[in-house]
C-alpha cells in the first residue's frame, strides 16, 4: 500500500511538472480571463512577491492605509537605507531594533549583495500587507504578547534545552516567507505556480519546497510540517483551505491548531492577488486577513540550500549550554 501510495504521488508531481505551460497567447484575448487548456483559469507562472510595505502597519503610520506618492517616495527611501546592512552598527545591532546606520558602514552575518527584500511599496502604496483588522497589526491575545517576550529573552540568552525548542526556520523545515501562508521576507521572494487538471503546485524558491494541492477532494487526517491543502474553484479564484499542521506555521501566534484559508486570483496578464486568512483561536483574538501581489517575473526560480538545520543547530545547542555552565559558574 505505501508503495502504491509513493507511486501515485510522484506520477501527479510529474504530470504537473510535464504539463504544457499556458502562455497568454492561448487566452485572454478580448478582454476574457486567461484560461488553461482545460478551461480552468489561468494562475500559472513565476512570480515575485518582494515588497517593502511591512506586513503589519508601523505605529507612526497609525490611521493611514494608503500613503501619497510624495510620502511613499520618502518612506521608500528611508527604509532602503535603514534596512542596508551594509550600513549595520555591528557592535550597536541592527537599524530593525530602532539602530540608526552608521556613516561607514558594517556587516553582521550577510553584507546588501545577499538580500533581495524589495525596494517600493505595493502599487497602491499600502502601509501594511494586513488589510483586516482595519488597523493594519496582527491581533495577538495579551497572553501571547508576554509569552513571546519572555521567549524571546530566554533565546537572545542562549535557551535552547532541545532543538525542538528552536523554530522551524533554524531547522530548514519550513521558510519565513515560503508558507504557507507565503509573505515577502529577505530574499527568495519568488514563486513558480503550475497547474494540471486535478491539481494546483506551489515551487517556493524559499527552503525549495513543493506543495502539491489536490483539487475537490476531501482532507486527509495526517499532519504535516506544511499542513494539509486541498483546493477549490469559486468563479475566478482558486480557494486553498489547509489544516492539520504538524506544529506552528511560519507565522508567530500560529499553532498546530490553525485554519489557513488563501485565495488566488488572476486581475490582469502580469498579476495574481493572494490573500490570506488565518484563524487560530489560541493566540489571536480573532481571523485577520493579509493581501500580497504577485507580480509576474523571469526565471528561472534557483534551488536553496538551508544548512543551518545541518550544521548551526549542533552549535546553537552547544553554544546554549556553554552560557548555561557560565551563568551556574557566576552565582556560585
Amino acid at each position: 500500500m505505501h508503495d502504491r501510495r509513493v507511486a501515485a504521488l510522484a506520477a501527479a508531481l510529474a504530470a504537473i511538472l510535464i504539463a504544457p505551460f499556458p502562455v497568454a497567447a492561448q487566452s485572454g484575448e478580448d478582454g476574457m480571463p486567461l484560461r488553461t487548456p482545460d478551461g480552468q483559469p489561468d494562475i500559472s507562472g513565476i512570480f515575485t512577491f518582494r515588497t517593502l510595505t511591512p506586513l503589519e502597519r508601523p505605529a507612526a503610520l497609525a490611521g493611514r492605509d494608503t500613503l501619497g506618492a510624495e510620502e511613499a517616495a520618502a518612506f521608500e527611501a528611508s527604509e532602503r537605507t535603514r534596512l542596508n546592512r551594509d550600513l549595520f552598527d555591528p557592535i550597536a545591532g541592527a537599524p530593525s531594533a530602532g539602530y540608526q546606520p552608521r556613516a561607514e558602514g558594517g556587516v553582521l552575518s550577510y553584507n546588501e549583495f545577499w538580500y533581495e527584500r524589495g525596494i517600493e511599496l505595493t502599487r497602491d502604496k499600502r502601509t501594511s500587507l494586513v488589510v483586516d483588522p482595519p488597523d493594519g497589526r496582527i491581533p495577538y491575545t495579551p497572553e501571547y504578547v508576554e509569552a513571546r517576550r519572555i521567549r524571546r529573552l530566554n533565546l537572545r540568552n542562549g535557551f535552547a534545552d532541545h532543538y525542538t525548542d528552536r523554530s522551524l526556520g533554524d531547522r530548514c523545515l519550513m521558510g519565513s516567507n515560503s508558507g504557507p501562508p507565503m509573505r515577502p521576507g529577505a530574499y527568495n521572494n519568488n514563486v513558480h505556480i503550475f497547474q494540471a487538471p486535478g491539481y494546483v503546485a506551489l515551487l517556493n524558491e524559499h527552503i525549495h519546497n513543493v506543495r502539491i494541492i489536490p483539487l475537490d477532494r476531501p482532507h486527509g487526517a495526517i499532519r504535516q510540517w506544511v499542513g494539509d491543502s486541498r483546493g477549490r474553484w469559486e468563479g475566478e479564484t482558486l480557494v486553498v483551505e489547509t489544516t492539520n499542521f504538524a506544529r506552528e506555521t511560519n507565522f508567530a501566534g500560529s499553532s498546530r491548531d490553525t485554519h489557513l484559508i488563501e485565495r488566488f486570483t488572476r486581475i490582469d496578464p502580469d498579476t495574481v492577488l493572494y490573500e490570506f486568512t488565518i484563524d487560530d483561536p489560541n493566540n489571536y483574538t480573532r481571523p485577520w486577513t493579509a493581501a500580497i501581489p504577485f507580480r509576474r517575473t523571469d526565471g528561472p526560480l534557483f534551488e536553496y540550500a538551508c544548512h543551518e538545520g545541518n550544521y548551526g543547530l549542533t552549535g546553537i545547542l552547544a553554544g546554549a549550554r556553554r552560557k548555561n555552565t557560565q551563568r551556574v559558574t557566576s552565582l556560585r
